[in-house]
């Protein structure tokens, strides 16, 4: 496939309006070809309507019509998976091997959304017949189903390029939905962006739905994300990023005419506690385990487990001593981005102004944008009186938490804030001291792990990936699993219609077979 730069806006290819770049290959520091367009406002605006103009027709199209649509992105994502791959690869120094497996990923998901979208659970059937003699007052028929919220805008993701980016869980789920959907590419990975708004694009019109059902567009700096945030026909917004970049937008959403909802998902360091008896029968064990999950993606994956807390005491030294082979072992390996790169070494300082101590640092780096693994200790009572200890820094290091008991242990649990995942290895003569832990890792957390990691993270219906805040601006929502679709939905009620009038999904002789509540049974 030959890359063009544009922006694609329906079944548009639109040239730059306010400058280009190239793409900036991260192992070698050196750009690559060809230039890429930026957009702003008046793209928007195309987008926009076309989404809008689609949305009609895309939302009541069958769902055996948007299963099929899923089905053909994915078989589409098959396609190119060879040429993706590759182009991440040069785009963000992670290995192709690697991104073959993240466009498996991507297109399995929007296989897998299509059979969420078959079996019509999503949109929560409910009736209430109507009850003409019912005293004092009749009851009207009422009829009740989920609906697409309207148009959407999705920010790509920078650590994975494909599957939280324009073929990710985000775009799948608000198509699944019924809405139409924009996507702002992010700037780290602007081939393999295009390569997988293509394959999109392609399904759209072997479908034979309006242009508008997808756009992609790109910016050189916040105007354009600002103007989507901004513009009144786009009716939610998805993020993945920084707590800064986050709030930012959904503080801007909300001070809309017509505020909308923003779904982030932002900061967390995964916390692993590990209980007593598991540190003494299996610390080496869970200390190299903490370290080779840490180092996945060169640290820069949001799930990552940051911060491991033990109690002093028998197995302490055997964790700590896996932990240090493992990091001082580890090569220093290119970061996704110059920006990220420079964060990642800030955060490092930041770490160490706080009080936190190097134990030991992997190989050098040798090249320009190459990260350098870390781990750090500290004790509990330093955690609790500097919180900035307990903030995350994206990319390989961790934070080992040493605390001198179990009252310690507890209340360094409670002063974490909201966190996407965290982790308790234990063996039964833990579980007293556990039941105390779990109460409040559930307040602070969307998914708790026992006796594994964080990461990686299965995509099902049983899935949360999102957390008190600031792990996601929403916690009772999650942007990755099968009931992420319920993000870009809203109840709609059906009151006396006749039978001919209503959605096929809530007739009278249920036509489509799916499950339904009638009168609360």
């Amino acid at each position: 496939m030959k890359l063009t730069g544009n922006l694609l806006i329906g079944a548009k290819e639109v040239p730059a309006s306010e400058g280009t770049m190239k793409a900036l290959n991260p192992a070698t520091n050196q750009l690559i070809e060809p230039d890429f367009a930026f957009g702003g406002g008046a793209q928007v605006d195309m987008a926009a309507n076309l989404a809008d103009e689609a949305f009609d027709h895309y939302s009541h199209t069958s769902l055996a019509e948007r299963a099929a649509f899923l089905e053909r992105i994915a078989a589409n994502l098959d396609a190119v998976t060879p040429e993706l791959a590759a182009r991440a690869a040069l785009e963000t120094g992670l290995p192709e091997a690697q991104l073959q497996g993240e466009a498996a990923k991507a297109a399995t998901q929007f296989r897998q959304f299509a059979d969420v979208v078959r079996k019509g659970r999503f949109l929560q059937l409910a009736i209430d017949p109507a009850q003409p003699d019912r005293q004092p007052r009749p009851r009207m028929d009422h009829r009740l189903q989920k609906i697409a919220i309207g148009p959407v805008t999705v920010f790509g993701a920078s650590n994975f390029p494909i599957s939280y980016s324009v073929a990710g869980g985000d775009v799948a789920s608000a198509l699944a939905a019924g809405a139409t959907v924009i996507v702002k590419a992010h700037n780290a990975h602007p081939g393999a962006s295009e390569i997988q708004a293509r394959a999109i694009r392609k399904a759209v019109q072997e479908s034979g739905f309006p242009e508008g059902v997808f756009s992609m567009v790109r910016g050189g700096d916040n105007t354009i994300g600002e103007a989507l945030v901004d513009h009144p026909l786009i009716k939610a917004v998805t993020f993945t990023g920084s707590e800064q970049g986050g709030m930012a937008l959904y503080r801007r959403a909300q001070r809309r005419p017509d505020p909308i909802p923003v779904f982030t998902e932002m900061t967390s360091v995964n916390p692993t506690f590990i209980l007593p008896q598991a540190l003494a029968a299996r610390g080496a064990q869970i200390g190299d385990g903490f370290a080779e999950r840490m180092l996945v993606n060169v640290g820069q994956a949001c799930l990552k487990p940051a911060i491991l807390i033990a109690i002093e005491g028998t197995g302490f030294e055997a964790l700590r001593g896996a932990m240090i082979k493992r990091v001082s072992d580890a090569p220093a390996r290119p970061m996704l981005t110059p920006g990220i790169h420079a964060a990642y070494l800030s955060g490092l300082d930041q770490l160490h102004s706080a009080g936190a101590k190097a134990v030991v640092e992997g190989s050098v780096a040798t090249a320009d944008l190459q990260g350098q693994s870390a781990l750090l200790e500290v004790d509990g009572q330093r955690v609790l009186n500097e919180p900035a200890l307990a903030h995350e820094v994206f990319g390989p290091a961790a934070l080992l938490l040493k605390v001198k008991d179990e009252a310690e242990l507890l209340a360094v649990a409670r002063a974490f804030r909201g966190q996407l995942s965290a982790t308790l290895h234990l063996e039964d003569g833990d579980l007293e001291l556990a039941r105390h832990v779990l109460p409040v890792l559930e307040r602070r957390t969307g998914r708790i792990v026992v006796n594994a990691f964080a990461h990686p993270q299965e995509v099902s219906f049983a899935t949360i990936h999102g957390g008190p805040f600031p792990a996601s601006s929403d916690s009772r929502f999650t942007s990755v699993g099968m009931t992420s679709i319920e993000r870009f939905l809203r109840p709609i009620t059906y009151q006396g219609f006749p039978d001919a009038l209503l959605p096929e999904a809530l007739r009278d002789l249920n036509p489509l077979g799916l499950p339904r509540s009638v009168d609360g049974q």
